[in-house]
């Protein structure tokens, strides 16, 4: 008897296998096609020598850890204790299971925000506990009174994704004072901030939870160095989090993985040591503006992008077919992948939106562009 009995094979793994197959442009998934930062490979090329290949603490590697810590002051102006509040974890999407195996039991609730990302639901699954679905609004801001009547005395956890996949979208000032008078109302609720796209945001930064001096100790925040650093490949990723919740954190974390990958953990040390997360944003929203320029004469209608790299485009004006079916022509006929956005809903809400991936070669981009804008 399957433990996942409505969860198949994900969208995004249709969609890629679809594209190979179809020789299609692939801007469903989310990963850049273009090099790695050369002082980073330069890195790895002589860690590769070096006695750096055995196992690195459960936590993380000490310097690593530090240089964390450093980050996020630098960042937020928040100051954690490197060896107590931060885990190296293998990927956001493993920080993001574990911490829900960790702190999620039997009959609890989590909220969900729909659209949202499909490794939030399977580990809510995984603990027999349930998952509350709640969309956003169609604009794609949050209801917080339809957040607030999904709650009750078994919700535990609410999960927000700021930057937002797939929308782009970034949470306000009057967002998170809605969701710190939520917290009030229900003590018992935790926070887990999945902010992997925390420094690919365009004309305002996101605001972060580090800086909600009222979330922290209620709130687990997950990072990506494969997002910053576009080396998705490595499956390097992060969490903070307050002690009492870490414990915890930690107990399932060295039974699944116990330690990430050692030779990765250096490098990133020593990578942070040399540059500057500054920049990021500015790189991709050059990409953005590219790409939106580029489909300037095409039929799709491009909703706002404030962060991440990714695109929404409503097709409306070009088909009444559902998204997933609109999908599949697009890379059957025309040569290039996209996401329907109707997969990152529990009730498949079909708005005729796709998402697009923009982290790539101007190549790629223009050519993509070319055949779109014959549709």
């Amino acid at each position: 008897m399957s433990k996942l009995p409505n969860i198949g094979t994900s969208i995004f793994t249709v969609m890629s296998k679809m594209a190979a197959e179809h020789g299609a442009i692939n801007l469903s998934q989310g990963f850049p096609n273009f090099p790695v930062d050369e002082q980073l490979t330069n890195i790895v090329a002589r860690l590769a020598k070096e006695n750096v290949h055995q196992y690195l603490p459960m936590a993380g590697y000490p310097p690593l850890l530090s240089n964390i810590a450093l980050l996020v002051k630098n960042s937020y102006r928040r100051i954690i204790l490197p060896e107590i509040e931060i885990l190296v974890t293998a990927g956001a999407t493993q920080a993001i299971f574990t911490t829900i195996q960790a702190l999620i039991q039997t009959d609890d609730e989590v909220i969900i925000l729909d659209p949202s990302y499909d490794c939030y639901e399977a580990p809510v699954l995984l603990c027999n506990a349930t998952a509350v679905r709640v969309s956003l609004n169609d604009d794609y801001t949050p209801n917080w009174t339809t957040i607030r009547k999904a709650c009750s005395a078994n919700t535990k956890m609410i999960i927000i994704n700021n930057p937002h996949n797939p929308t782009g979208k970034i949470l306000t000032q009057s967002d998170f004072e809605a969701l710190e008078s939520l917290l009030q109302q229900f003590p018992d609720i935790i926070v887990l901030s999945d902010e992997v796209y925390e420094y690919i945001t365009f004309e305002e930064k996101h605001i972060s939870a580090h800086t909600r001096i009222n979330l922290l100790n209620r709130c687990v925040m997950v990072s990506s160095f494969g997002k910053s650093f576009h080396v998705t490949g490595w499956k390097v990723g992060y969490l903070v989090a307050p002690e009492h919740l870490m414990k915890e954190i930690k107990k399932v974390h060295q039974f699944l993985v116990f330690s990430v990958n050692s030779i990765c953990q250096v490098a990133i040390s020593e990578y942070l040591d040399m540059v500057s997360v500054d920049g990021i944003g500015s790189l991709y929203q050059t990409k953005r503006d590219y790409f939106r320029e580029l489909l300037k004469t095409s039929r799709f209608k491009l909703l706002p992008c404030e962060g991440t790299y990714f695109q929404v485009a409503s097709y409306a004006a070009i088909s009444n077919e559902n998204d997933v079916d609109f999908c599949k022509r697009l890379i059957t006929e025309y040569g290039v992948a996209a996401i329907p956005i109707s997969s990152f809903y529990e009730n498949g809400k079909d708005l005729h939106l796709i998402r697009f991936c923009f982290a790539k070669d101007n190549a790629t981009l223009e050519e993509a562009a070319k055949r779109l804008c014959k549709i």
